[in-house]
């Protein structure tokens, strides 16, 4: 790696950690525009450009329900996590083919759109049965139960894929 693309490397690096850090905790998302105008010695047009963002996951408060159970079951509940993709614009200047031509530039658009996450959770049942009055009141035991709840998200995405005239 030369020294142009180790400084290509933290200018980005620099450019993401910035982003990151000046948006509040409370925004929706960090804007991010990625510097590409390094590209420009080893690419025959212009560079393109790309503007988006990293949406920001507010958690919410986990759900978990007990229902006809002693004792709770032992594990780790799901959290629930919302949030907005951001905006995305990808542009790239076409080369001219034909001298005198104006080609104009591609652009490859997401507008904002929901996103709902749910972390992965784990649960062990309880060993304890209900009281059995069969047994003076003492509760049965059992094996636990044991299992494993994926993560999952939600969320569509609306591209756009066109050309802008210069």
């Amino acid at each position: 790696m030369n020294l142009r693309s180790q400084a290509g490397l933290g200018l980005l690096m620099t450019a993401l950690a910035s982003a990151a850090m000046a948006a509040p905790a409370s925004a929706a998302e960090a804007p991010v525009v990625v510097p590409l105008h390094g590209l420009e010695p080893v690419l025959p047009m212009d560079a393109p450009t790309v503007d988006t963002g990293v949406p920001l996951l507010m958690p919410g408060a986990p759900t978990v329900f007990h229902e006809g159970q002693t004792l709770p079951d032992i594990g780790l509940p799901e959290v629930p996590f919302t949030s907005t993709l951001p905006e995305t614009d990808l542009a790239a200047p076409l080369p001219e083919l034909i001298d005198g031509s104006r080609p104009g530039t591609a652009q490859l658009t997401s507008p904002d759109s929901p996103l709902a996450a749910v972390t992965p959770a784990a649960e062990v049942g309880s060993p304890v049965g209900l009281p059995d009055g069969d047994r003076y009141g003492l509760p049965e035991l059992t094996l636990p139960d044991a299992g494993v709840r994926t993560a999952a998200a939600k969320g569509a995405l609306q591209p756009q894929l066109g050309l802008a005239q210069p």
